[in-house]
């Protein structure tokens, strides 16, 4: 009863409390796509290495967002979220006072840990709380979401070029403050979690490492973190960078403990990445591939056009900013047209179309040259924005035609790391495209390699039968 008079009475203020904790991870991944060259000439940095300031970020961001959900759920939501502000708050107040970029890069790990604590508990709070209109509330939330998104770069441009890039950081301050105020009045106290008649001694380090799969965990983040470190350590055309050390060998150790994670995973009996339930339903193995792929073609041109606009075409941070929000207005306007979209004709539809305007807009990067109309450029982010609006309903659909109810919660945790490993690996991408220095032919040849990409995603639109009818219809 008093979750119904709570949900009738504050769950507008429960909102926008929540909302403010959610956007401050896509208003932080999207601010810093446009002070790149900034951060680039204040560290004295070349491409490849200032795009670990945004590869951190989502290289954390996957292996916490899971992680911070299991912990939601084991030592109470409200806790998590309420951390995740003041974790978010400390190291956005601290990024401005870094040194050197390797304490700013450690800075923006923890940053990323914190927001990400927000996003991985919010959708259930929600869930819990909030009684009527429900799915209202949940696409309010994905308002928050695509809208830090959308207005990131423009925000990030005007920040940067009257501020310098410590404003970027300096921004979270207020909505931070202002979310925990909110929050800490608005979010119900946690009723607490324990799964019901478990015999175990709660109070044992054993017992919490087993259930955070902790040997799981570290093996995951070591082995991405290390097998990045291995290929951002090449040059283009094979050569290693100096400094950087035998990219070879990082690269192998990363692989090794890629394998010595799945190997533990298979034997887990709380496993941080469900991989059995992959193999047993390869429909949403697919579907996961597919988002994680839309994720690096949509987030190579989300990082990559604000460096060409201001190095090559030698705009200022506020105009690039200005020609971005055409992508992120776009994705905004068209989310909702989306989910009208798929509830008519089905996500198979619109995921074609997605794939085509990202075909579209790839093809047109690699026609683009250093004399081309700003209106073809618009055309570009236009075309992935509308790609992206469409892009988020329709997967989000698809993913849950493929994933047996029984396992839905463990599968959206999962899908969200897949969409930071698709931005981790566009990251990668435009680096190794462009090595030391941005430039337009290194554009175009980014332009090809996602023209490639394009074309892959759009022979795969077509969403599989879930295996797991299949099963059932047998039964």
């Amino acid at each position: 009863m008093k979750n119904e008079i709570f949900s009738k009475a504050n769950s507008r203020l429960l909102m926008i409390s929540i909302g403010l904790g959610v956007m401050l991870n896509p208003l932080n991944s999207s601010m810093v796509s446009v002070a790149i060259p900034a951060l680039q000439q204040a560290f004295n940095l070349d491409y490849t290495s200032v795009s670990w300031i945004v590869l951190a970020f989502y290289v954390s961001s996957a292996a916490a967002q899971p992680i911070m959900g299991k912990a939601g759920d084991l030592f109470g939501r409200r806790r998590i979220f309420l951390s995740g502000l003041v974790v978010a708050f400390a190291a956005s107040a601290a990024a401005p006072l870094s040194a050197n970029f390797v304490w700013l890069i450690a800075l923006r790990i923890v940053q990323s840990i914190g927001t990400s604590m927000m996003v991985a508990v919010g959708m259930a709070i929600v869930r819990v709380h909030v009684h009527e209109r429900q799915a209202s509330a949940l696409a309010t939330l994905s308002i928050f979401l695509s809208g830090a998104a959308a207005i990131g770069p423009f925000i990030g441009g005007l920040l940067t070029a009257h501020w310098g890039w410590p404003a970027i950081f300096l921004a979270n301050l207020p909505l931070a403050a202002a979310g925990f105020a909110l929050a800490r009045r608005t979010i119900p106290r946690d009723i607490k979690i324990a799964a019901a008649g478990e015999a175990a001694d709660t109070s044992s380090l054993r017992f919490w490492i087993t259930r955070f799969d902790l040997p799981g965990t570290l093996l995951f983040a070591a082995g991405l973190s290390t097998l990045f470190v291995g290929l951002l350590s090449f040059e283009p055309g094979g050569s290693l960078r100096s400094g950087s050390g035998p990219a070879a060998v990082w690269t192998a150790i990363g692989a090794t403990l890629f394998a010595l994670f799945v190997r533990h995973e298979l034997r887990a009996e709380a496993p941080f990445v469900p991989l059995r339930l992959f193999v047993r339903y390869p429909a949403l193995t697919r579907v996961n591939m597919e988002f994680m792929l839309a994720n690096l073609l949509f987030y190579a041109v989300f990082f990559g056009l604000p460096s060409y606009l201001q190095q090559v075409r030698h705009m200022n941070e506020s105009r690039a900013g200005l020609l971005m929000l055409s992508l992120g207005l776009c994705s905004l306007f068209f989310s909702p047209i989306a989910g009208r979209w798929v509830e008519r004709a089905g996500a198979a539809v619109v995921l074609r179309i997605s794939a085509l305007a990202m075909t579209a807009g790839s093809i047109g990067l690699v026609f683009l040259n250093d004399g081309s109309s700003l209106f073809l450029i618009v055309l570009i982010l236009a075309a992935f924005g509308i790609a992206n609006g469409l892009n988020g309903v329709a997967m989000q659909s698809a993913l849950f035609a493929s994933t047996p109810k029984e396992s839905a919660g463990v599968v959206s945790g999962l899908f969200n790391t897949f969409r930071y490993l698709g931005t981790i690996f566009s990251s990668l991408l435009t680096g190794l495209a462009m090595g030391g220095e941005f430039t337009g032919a290194g554009l175009r040849t980014l332009g090809l390699v996602l023209t490639a990409a394009a074309l892959i995603l759009l022979a795969s639109s077509v969403p599989p039968r879930p295996d797991f009818e299949r099963r059932t219809d047998r039964k």
